[in-house]
């Protein structure tokens, strides 16, 4: 069974036209930041690489009220601040305690 060269062809440029199109589409997305009222948003996964901490420790943060956080369709979103005041309270207090177990 042979295929026509015309038919090879248009099947060959229709794919190429749809491999343009989510090239498209992966090149913008890259670029997109979620923002909340101007600021940047990070997703569970941002913030557990940055606090180094899993997923369950996370939501045991937000469940406490520690962590603000925001639902936008279903996900979940931390303002940038939020983590970074978060990071300043714990982490400030746990050098502090660290520095007194050290002078003992």
């Amino acid at each position: 069974m042979f295929i026509d060269k015309e038919y090879f062809e248009s099947w060959m440029q229709r794919i190429l036209s749809k491999l343009d199109e989510v090239a498209d589409k992966l090149e913008g997305s890259g670029e997109e930041v979620p923002l909340f009222d101007g600021e940047k948003l990070l997703d569970n996964y941002d913030v557990c690489k940055m606090l180094n901490v899993s997923k369950r420790t996370l939501q045991r943060y937000r469940s406490s009220g520690e962590l603000p956080f925001q639902m936008i369709y279903h996900k979940t979103f931390y303002k940038e601040s939020d983590v970074m005041k978060f990071i300043e309270t714990h982490f400030s207090c746990f050098h502090t305690r660290r520095n007194r177990k050290d002078k003992k």
